[in-house]
């Protein structure tokens, strides 16, 4: 059994509850009925997530376990925000999405055979209302990537590309990601902005095609339509490669780089095949999450902010030497599911956090002087989401110092 890893904040000013669970990609609150979180945002509304409460039928436990539920509760009023689904999870609590109130942004798959997830966003001003919904994402993950003071809510476009060409969401390594940011109520695909994380994704996705291979493809229909004169093996590398060619294109269609795409296509796919895949491709997009959007980003960088300030929830520095922000408070922290085994004298260990206003880990890295790191702690220290730090009742980043026992 893997170890189980404690981790505890010095500073907890939120009235909460939060089970550690073993890492995962990605990470879910709850899934089939397993795992959960209960808490109290400073406007008094509580937020319940779970396993569902059904019926209990005949002869079975008292409460089902094999869904989840989700729910947001004030002054004995409670409002059901989801019920019966395969997984659900408290992406962001606390956070101010664009509309310049605090949110709780909730995803969930109804059933376990379904491709995508829906983001659906309440206010967590009394009482609590729908703000918004999302569809067709394949998981979703506010954040403030470049720590510039303005929230993206990242996913990839499942609902589009899910039985592409035959081809199954989890046979892609890089379905073409979706950068969203909420403006003045206005949802807007700002994914044209971030033209470097869509290049690294390319590099990283070239780096993978052989020059034989590409040549063998291009040598094929396109269609890749079952037929005896090849090996079963041959297939599917052509299908590989299918696959990668499409991502490439994706990635700059995605990025708001038409132009590009098509180079690439025509660069890559079989010309007697091109008209009908670009045509394929158009159409599959236009179903996608860009279809939800009000606006779109002009290009990379367009508007953007100076860096956020990183407020101190470490070391007191205000008036009365009390710190000037309410520090974060853990909604899920994911274990690493195997790791070195430490001495006994470094079985308690420092880490300190960056924590961006959304409550996503931006930096992970050992405290003072440290002689041994667990490389996969500080992965999976970046994955964790936390209720961000809040200044005169608004979220701001923030630096933490977090205590982690590495002991059972």
């Amino acid at each position: 059994m893997p170890r189980a890893y404690r981790c505890v904040l010095s500073l907890f000013l939120f009235s909460a509850t939060m089970s550690l669970c073993q890492t995962t990609r990605p990470s879910i609150l709850c899934n089939a009925g397993d795992g959960g979180f209960d808490g109290e945002f400073s406007t008094g509304i509580k937020v319940h997530v779970g396993a569902a409460r059904n019926p209990r039928p005949p002869g079975s436990p008292t409460f089902a376990t094999r869904a989840c539920e989700a729910s947001l509760s004030w002054e004995h009023q409670e409002l059901t925000v989801a019920t019966n689904v395969s997984q659900l999870d408290l992406d962001a609590f606390g956070a101010d999405l664009g509309d310049g109130i605090p949110v709780a942004a909730f995803q969930e798959k109804k059933t376990a055979a379904d491709c995508c997830m829906d983001y659906v966003i309440y206010s967590l001003e009394k009482p609590p209302r729908l703000l918004r919904t999302i569809t067709g994402g394949q998981f979703f993950s506010a954040s403030d990537k470049d720590l510039d003071g303005r929230v993206e809510v990242w996913t990839r476009d499942a609902a589009a590309v899910n039985g592409f060409e035959t081809f199954g969401l989890s046979e892609m390594e890089y379905p073409p990601a979706v950068a969203l940011r909420i403006e003045h109520s206005r949802l807007l695909d700002v994914s044209a902005e971030f033209q470097p994380y869509f290049d690294e994704e390319i590099t990283e996705i070239r780096t993978r095609l052989q020059a034989q291979d590409l040549q063998n493809f291009k040598r094929s229909d396109g269609r890749l339509a079952p037929t005896l004169s090849i090996s079963p093996d041959h297939a599917h590398q052509l299908r590989m490669v299918k696959i990668k060619v499409l991502e490439i294109v994706w990635a700059y269609l995605y990025s708001g780089r038409e132009q590009r795409a098509w180079q690439s296509l025509a660069e890559m796919w079989p010309a007697e095949d091109i008209d009908r895949i670009r045509a394929a491709v158009t159409n599959a997009g236009a179903r996608g999450l860009h279809s939800q959007a009000d606006g779109t980003a002009s290009g990379p960088g367009a508007g953007k902010k100076k860096h956020t300030m990183i407020f101190d929830a470490i070391r007191p520095t205000g008036p009365g030497n009390k710190l000037v922000v309410v520090p974060p408070q853990p909604i899920l922290m994911q274990r690493p599911a195997s790791s070195a085994i430490p001495q006994a004298s470094d079985a308690e260990k420092r880490l300190d956090l960056i924590i961006d206003e959304a409550g996503k880990v931006r930096s992970a890295e050992p405290a003072g002087s440290v002689k041994w790191v667990d490389p996969e702690l500080i992965n999976a220290a970046l994955t964790w989401k936390f209720i961000p730090a809040l200044k005169d009742g608004r979220p701001v980043a923030s630096r933490i110092r977090l205590d982690v026992s590495l002991r059972q």
